[in-house]
């Protein structure tokens, strides 16, 4: 008996001696690649950006989870059960549901874009605050008089056209439409992009039924491999080890290499197909940064015009990026990691988005307004840092709020509010 409760011993401390090990080893590697030592959490949080982390967190499900397939924006969210989200309105997106007409009591604005103008407008539920709808109902009285209402018409991962489209179906029932966008457009601007910019990013392979179906055996691994790594990623002291941190790590990467856009060598069709750009373009670096700001600078006219005809104000803006306009603190630096973009070649794409003033598009910069700013603004690589309490405050969609609104007071000759100024 001496012997066996020995040997078990013997066993566990083995087992505890080589999970050590392991974990001891993962630590180092991690150290060397980080060139310092990361806690195990952090590189969690680094591994998603902050609009994703945000939307599943204290949860085991993926940002995927929380995604619905939409015949025209490509995907939305939803709100069903174990993984929906409780705020999301009756078009899929977040908050204020969206009305048939226009509204006789409020002043609507949509606002399109991606994930950072749906953070702007605010995607999280109640009491999370609202930036901009806060700072023009604080400052500035609406064309009608009435209280100005701020829909939120962003998602992650959203791009042009996917704003042009969601404006087209709902023109008719906002009395405004303010763009703010250009990071997600950037990736097809890229010299080795062999897409035009409309191609959708991966999350629409995640939701699409046809597609997942004629690529199933692909897509089954992906979505299997990627919800173990997102339970590995939310179980209690495994989201302290760093040997876990790897494991999940090289699980997705595994899931991210199903690429079911490509759809197998042998098929005509595709969706890389459909998109692809002509082969006189293709590897052109020059040539592919003219396609898509063309493609880009076509959305921004086509929203003006859908605009005109159903009588709604419009403005554009093009919005911050980390590596240009701010000096960064070390903080910043951190989250942000390696994932910046170039600046010149950003700011090329902002300069060519620019001249459409000339068009007569209220276009706006907002490239400078984190110039003067000592603190941390940026929470990864594109959002800014909101904090931890119910209101979600942060300094950087203030400022946002305070510059986009003021911009739109004097393109749209809005009156200010007796001491809101």
């Amino acid at each position: 008996m001496k012997k066996r409760i020995f040997g078990l011993i013997s066993t566990l401390i083995g087992i505890v001696f080589a999970l050590a090990i392991i974990e001891g080893g993962a630590t180092l590697w991690l150290m060397l690649e980080d060139g310092h030592y990361t806690p195990a959490a952090q590189l969690y949080e680094r591994a998603q950006n902050t609009y994703v982390r945000d939307m599943t967190k204290g949860s085991s499900c993926r940002y995927v989870d929380t995604l619905y397939p939409h015949p025209y924006v490509a995907f939305v969210h939803h709100g069903n059960p174990p993984c929906g989200l409780s705020n999301v309105n009756n078009i899929g997106l977040l908050n204020a549901d969206f009305p048939t007409e226009k509204r006789t009591d409020r002043y609507t604005i949509l606002v399109v874009g991606g994930s950072v103008a749906s953070q702007l407008v605010q995607e999280q539920p109640p009491p999370a605050r609202h930036y901009l709808e806060e700072e023009l109902n604080k400052r500035y009285v609406s064309p009608n008089g009435k209280p100005f209402l701020v829909l939120n018409g962003g998602d992650g991962a959203w791009k042009e056209p996917q704003s042009f489209i969601l404006f087209a179906m709902y023109a008719s029932s906002v009395d405004a439409v303010v763009a703010l966008d250009g990071y997600n457009e950037h990736y097809l601007f890229r010299s080795f992009t062999e897409e035009r910019l409309e191609r959708p990013l991966s999350n629409f392979l995640d939701v699409n039924p046809f597609v997942a179906d004629e690529n199933f055996g692909d897509a089954a691994i992906g979505w299997v491999i990627g919800r173990v790594a997102g339970v590995l990623s939310h179980t209690p002291i495994l989201d302290n080890s760093h040997a876990a941190y790897m494991i999940v790590r090289g699980i997705e990467a595994v899931a991210k290499g199903q690429d079911v856009f490509e759809g197998g060598k042998k098929k005509k069709t595709t969706l890389n197909s459909i998109f692809a750009l002509p082969d006189d373009i293709k590897g052109n670096g020059e040539k592919v940064f003219q396609t898509q700001l063309g493609l880009y600078q076509k959305y921004e006219r086509a929203i003006e015009a859908v605009a005109k005809d159903n009588g709604v104000k419009t403005a554009y803006f093009l919005q911050p990026v980390p590596s240009w306009g701010k000096e960064l603190t070390d903080e910043e630096k951190r989250v942000a990691g390696g994932d910046l973009v170039d600046p010149a070649f950003y700011r090329r794409i902002v300069e060519g988005m620019m001249t459409l003033r000339e068009r007569g598009l209220a276009m706006f910069d907002l490239g400078d307004i984190f110039k003067d700013e000592k603190g941390t603004i940026y929470a990864d690589y594109i959002h800014c840092y909101r904090d931890s309490s119910p209101t979600k405050e942060s300094r950087g969609y203030t400022i946002m709020a305070e510059r986009v609104a003021k911009d739109l007071a004097q393109t749209w000759g809005l009156a200010s509010k007796p001491g809101g100024q």
